[in-house]
C-alpha cells in the first residue's frame, strides 16, 4: 500500500511539474481593448490610458494617441476595426506627454490635431520628437461637427494643467476630460502641474453642464464610467483636504507633521488613499505655506 501511495504521490508531483509550462505558455491577454458606449461613442484602451473616438458617416474624432510612448498602430487598427471612414480629427485633452505623444501615424492618415493654444505653446517650447504639434487651437471654447455629430471642447481655466479640455457631446451626454477627475480616487502623487485653487472652480463648471457619463482618460474601477457624483467627490476632496492642510499651515506644522497626522477617513476606501494623500497634502503645504 505504502508503494501505491508513493507511486501515486510521484504521478501527480510530474503531472503538475508538466503543467506549469503548458500554462505558461499561455499567450497573455492583449494590452488594450475596445468597448462600445453608444452607436458612435467608443473608448480604446491601452494599458492604464483610455481615450474616446466618435464615429460618423462623414469620419472619426479620436482623441489622445494614448501613450507612454507606446505604438499608436493598436490604436488606429481599433478604429478601423469599427469603421473604414477616415481619421479626421485627432484632439488632446492636454499638454501632457503621456497622454498625448506618439500621434504622427494619425498625422500620415491625415487626421487635423487641435488643442488648447495653452497646450500647443507647450509643445512648440519643449519640441519633444513623438508629439505632434496641433494644427489649430481653442481658446475658451469650440464645436466641432462632423458628419452630424458635434462636440463640444470646453476650457474651464486651470486645473491639471492649463491647457485641460473638457470634451463634450450635448447629444449623448458624455464627457472625456482628463487626469483631474478621479474615480474612487484621490489626486495622483505630487499633484504636478496642478493650479489651486483653480481646480475646484473648474469643477464646479463641470458639474453645472448637462451630462451624465464621462469617460475619464484612466479606468475607472471595474472599468466603470464616470458620473456627476465622482465629480461632486473630486471636489469634496479637495475642499476637505484644503481645509485641513490650511489648519495645519496655520500651526506651523507644514510640511512633515501635516503630512503625518492629516487623515481624511471619509476617503480611505480609496486605493491610492494610502500612497498618495501625504503627496497631495505636500502639494496643499507649498500653496498654504508658500503660495504656490
Amino acid at each position: 500500500m505504502l508503494r501505491i501511495h508513493f507511486a501515486g504521490m510521484l504521478t501527480a508531483i510530474i503531472t503538475s511539474a508538466l503543467a506549469v509550462p503548458a500554462q505558461a505558455q499561455q499567450p497573455a491577454p492583449p494590452p488594450f481593448a475596445t468597448t462600445k458606449v453608444t452607436d458612435n461613442v467608443y473608448i480604446f484602451r491601452y494599458g492604464n490610458h483610455q481615450s474616446m473616438f466618435i464615429v460618423t458617416p462623414a469620419g472619426v474624432i479620436a482623441t489622445d494617441p494614448i501613450s507612454e510612448r507606446r505604438p499608436a498602430k493598436p490604436y488606429i487598427d481599433a478604429i478601423q476595426a469599427v469603421t473604414k471612414a477616415p481619421i479626421k480629427y485627432v484632439i488632446y485633452s492636454h499638454s501632457h506627454f503621456d497622454h498625448i505623444a506618439g500621434g504622427k501615424p494619425f498625422k500620415d492618415l491625415g487626421a487635423t490635431f487641435v488643442a488648447h493654444a495653452n497646450a500647443k505653446a507647450r509643445i512648440a517650447a519643449l519640441k519633444p520628437d513623438d508629439v505632434v504639434i496641433p494644427d489649430q487651437v481653442v481658446g475658451g471654447k469650440r464645436n466641432i461637427t462632423l458628419g452630424g455629430t458635434t462636440l463640444e471642447l470646453n476650457y474651464v481655466g486651470k486645473n491639471h494643467s492649463d491647457s485641460t479640455l473638457v470634451m463634450r457631446l450635448p447629444k449623448e451626454k458624455i464627457i472625456f476630460t482628463v487626469d483631474w477627475i478621479p474615480l474612487n480616487g484621490v489626486q495622483f502623487r505630487g499633484m504636478a502641474d496642478n493650479y489651486l485653487p483653480d481646480m475646484e472652480q473648474g469643477l464646479k463648471k463641470v458639474i453645472a453642464m448637462d451630462w451624465e457619463r464621462m469617460i475619464p482618460g484612466h479606468p475607472g474601477p471595474g472599468g466603470r464610467l464616470g458620473n456627476k457624483d465622482d465629480a461632486r467627490t473630486a471636489l469634496s476632496y479637495l475642499q476637505d483636504l484644503s481645509a485641513a492642510v490650511k489648519e495645519a499651515a496655520s500651526q506651523g506644522k507644514c510640511y512633515a507633521d501635516a503630512m503625518r497626522d492629516i487623515k481624511l477617513p471619509k476617503y480611505e476606501s480609496f486605493g491610492n488613499y494610502a500612497a498618495n494623500l501625504p503627496m497631495n497634502i505636500e502639494r496643499y503645504c507649498d500653496y498654504y505655506n508658500r503660495g504656490i
